[in-house]
């Protein structure tokens, strides 16, 4: 089977746009073939910095010849509908169609279509043009004479030369012949652009490989990640140093060079008083290079940098990695300036006492200032919720309010907390079982912040809590956070615990930002809790009180992401709250006419779902626990895991299967409008299964029901538990459609009862089984 060879050779293309352009490539091309007839056995793409290239193997030569018939109207049909059958079958007159007969139809025109196949080459030739001049790339740009003439070529950088050869492995390949803008496709490629930039003739992918390597090229982009790793953790070791590693720069820097090669640069001693985080940031986003820390020396970073050139000099890249030491140190000394600026006072303090007083701050300490200044600035948080001064305002007076209900549940004083099961320990989520339809992994331990024997007391939290609500966002002012934004948070921390501040306040300060992704940490200390789950609160009743919010694909303001923080917060540390009252109160803050609770605890629903789903736990399950006024997250966790153990057990499914049968029965009496007794009549039984039944169902819809009152949900499905026997009594020896209107109202009733002791803990007919 014949190989297509593809190769689109330009200017550098940008680092970012290399991996995803090489996919679409490789899409549209092979979607095309497909389309067009042509099979093909495996397809991969390849790329660097100046060509996108595509092997493609065990590609039909041909197409295959296409017959079809297409049915029209009838022989008798007006002439419109003639005239459309034959703009769709493609003919230019009637007599060109076929008659069929059919017994009932009668006389109806066919048409009888045929195409030939048509050579993998000429299918090709026509495809990779147009998919050239469509090609989506983010940004592109037009070059040279042609790009003053409409509907000129644009490429993302300026396009060179196409290679594009098909062919068996026993035969020579041919060149595909095209041309796109003077641009002729041809079998010569171009090596490294300073130790090969000659032409070199290539026949197919194998050779075209091992040419580009013997000219300085590697074309794997997966391989020059291995290359730049490997030699990395070698120089780093050869010099007592250890790497430290960053997956997003080695993706960039492989689509950077050609050619990698390794080398170590160095900076004074003097900038490593500067914070590893900044120093890492300023040599990683200006020149692209990894940091590296002295063996054993934990997270303290060395002065000795690993850069990747994309040429072997002849001086073995002293020149290159002294030329980058030089950039590094200038970098340094800003971040050192700012690092050193953001520690002394402001320049403007008399103009920000008034804001200094409506927080509370103490303007003899830095970050103090720089929350005065951001509220003293009016900074636009969104041009419909106000400033970030009004906000850090509104999550400060949220903040307090939760904190009562934070440090209930998970004050590191306090031993079992409330809401949390007997015994549970102290931040330690409830072990469960995915496959029964629990939620396992909430049960692992989750990682907390360890302050020692300065961890606040259930009342000093509240003080905390407002203190580093008050501090949260005031890195936004600093001249790091000012250059490198990923660090708001982390260099408040810093800062907080420069001045002074209780650990818990520091802390709280980088963690209200978490978790920020389903793989991130969450929050355990009481003080960020708090903090963290109002500031996320309160992003959300604000998008949602100016009707900002997320559309399909669309989630601008990363709303989900805020309320999946919050659904992970709440059960991760166990906290009881009931959401539709704190909306009550962050909504309150927002000039809004509509009450959006209620759409609102809906999303929260729909976000809870998605996280339970993810951990293991049943859809159906879910959505039997859950009804539109549920707002304690975790008390629907706790449902869904007792649900989950009762349907474990063989009295559970033999229940679910009764409970259905008569939530069935009852619906189609309901659709017919039977009459159903209001209540249930005793004296009207006449067998014993509807005695025992009764006297059944309400032991247990008394026994759920205090349960359910003590949150007990475990000891409320085993109540439902000794319905199983009754209930299959009843429907093996009672007939519930008997004539007797009077005692068919009266078990159905009785039916209406099992459902409604059932509905106290879950609606069963949603449940699969």
């Amino acid at each position: 089977m014949p190989d297509l060879l593809l190769e689109l050779r330009s200017e550098e293309i940008p680092a970012r746009m290399q991996r995803k352009a090489a996919g679409d490539l490789r899409k549209m091309l092979t979607d095309g073939l497909v389309e067009a007839g042509l099979t093909y056995e495996a397809a991969r793409e390849y790329w660097t910095p100046r060509r996108l290239a595509l092997d493609i193997r065990g590609l039909t030569a041909r197409s295959k010849d296409i017959r079809e018939e297409i049915k029209g109207p009838s022989t008798t049909a007006p002439e419109q509908a003639v005239q459309g059958f034959l703009r769709k079958a493609g003919l230019s007159s009637i007599a060109d169609a076929h008659v069929h007969s059919d017994p009932k139809k009668g006389d109806f025109y066919v048409a009888h279509i045929s195409k030939p196949g048509r050579a993998a080459e000429e299918i090709i030739a026509e495809l990779v043009p147009g998919i050239i001049k469509s090609f989506p790339w983010p940004k592109s740009m037009r070059w040279g004479p042609a790009s003053a003439k409409p509907g000129s070529l644009r490429w993302v950088r300026p396009l060179q030369s196409i290679v594009c050869t098909f062919g068996p492995e026993t035969e020579e390949p041919v060149v595909v012949d095209f041309e796109i803008d003077g641009i002729r496709a041809s079998n010569v490629t171009y090596g490294h652009r300073f130790h090969a930039p000659g032409p070199i003739t290539v026949r197919r992918f194998d050779d075209y490989v091992a040419k580009l390597e013997a000219a300085k090229v590697v074309l794997d982009a997966d391989r020059r990640k291995e290359i730049i790793l490997a030699d990395a953790r070698n120089i780093a070791f050869a010099n007592g140093l250890d790497l430290v590693e960053d997956e997003g720069l080695l993706e960039e820097v492989s689509g950077l060079v050609e050619w990698p090669v390794v080398l170590m640069g160095e900076f004074e001693q003097d900038f490593l008083t500067i914070p590893g985080e900044v120093i890492r940031l300023t040599i990683r986003a200006n020149q692209k290079c990894f940091v590296t820390r002295p063996r054993g020396a934990g997270e303290n970073l060395s002065n000795r940098f690993v850069l990747v050139a994309n040429i072997e000099a002849t001086d073995g890249g002293k020149e290159i990695a002294y030329g980058n030491g030089k950039v590094v140190r200038a970098r340094l000394s800003d971040a050192l300036y700012f690092w050193k600026t953001d520690q002394g006072d402001l320049p403007d303090l008399d103009q920000l006492k008034e804001s200094a007083a409506k927080f509370g701050l103490d303007l003899k300490k830095p970050l103090d200032q720089r929350m005065a200044r951001l509220d003293h600035l009016n900074v636009t948080f969104h041009a419909k919720l106000g400033t970030q001064g009004a906000r850090v305002a509104r999550i400060k007076r949220l903040a307090e309010e939760l904190a009562a209900v934070v440090a209930r549940s998970i004050s590191p004083l306090e031993g079992e907390m409330a809401g949390r099961p007997e015994g549970v320990a102290a931040r330690e989520a409830p072990t469960s079982s995915a496959a029964r339809g629990d939620v396992g992994a909430l049960r692992e331990a989750t990682p907390s912040v360890a302050f020692g024997d300065i961890s606040p007391s259930r009342g000093e939290i509240t003080s905390l809590v407002a203190r580093a609500a008050v501090l949260a966002k005031a890195d936004l002012q600093t001249e790091v956070v000012g250059e490198f934004p990923e660090l708001q948070g982390a260099m408040g921390r810093k800062y907080a615990l420069l001045q002074g501040e209780h650990p818990s306040v520091a802390a709280a300060v980088e963690e209200h930002y978490k978790p920020q992704g389903p793989s991130d940490r969450v929050p355990t200390d009481p003080v960020s809790v708090a903090v963290a789950l109002a500031d996320k609160l309160d992003t959300l009743t604000g998008f949602w009180a100016i009707d900002e919010k997320p559309t399909g694909s669309k989630d601008p303001f990363a709303l989900r992401r805020a309320a999946l923080g919050v659904v992970r917060i709440l059960i991760e540390n166990r906290i009881r709250l009931a959401l539709t009252s704190v909306f009550a109160r962050a909504f309150a803050n927002f000039k809004s006419d509509a009450d959006q609770s209620s759409d609102l605890l809906a999303f929260f629903h729909d976000r809870l779902k998605v996280y339970l789903r993810d951990q293991g736990a049943r859809y159906d399950l879910i959505d039997a626990v859950i009804t539109s006024q549920s707002d304690d997250l975790l008390q629907i966790v706790r449902r869904v895991e007792a649900l989950g153990s009762l349907l474990d057990t063989d009295e559970g499914k033999n229940l679910l299967a009764g409970t259905k049968r008569a939530a069935n029965i009852l619906a189609a009496e309901e659709k017919k409008k039977t009459l159903i007794a209001e209540t249930v009549e005793p004296a009207l039984f006449r067998e014993g299964a509807e005695k025992k039944l009764y006297a059944a169902v309400n032991q247990a819809e008394k026994e759920a029901g205090q349960a359910i009152q003590n949150e007990d949900f475990s000891a409320a499905m085993l109540s439902l538990s000794v319905l199983r026997e009754p209930v299959d009594s009843f429907f093996e020896g009672v007939l519930v459609n008997d004539e007797d209107q009077a005692m068919r109202a009266n078990r159905l009733a009785l039916l209406a009862r099992i459902r409604a002791a059932t509905d106290q803990v879950a609606d069963f007919s949603k449940i699969v089984g």
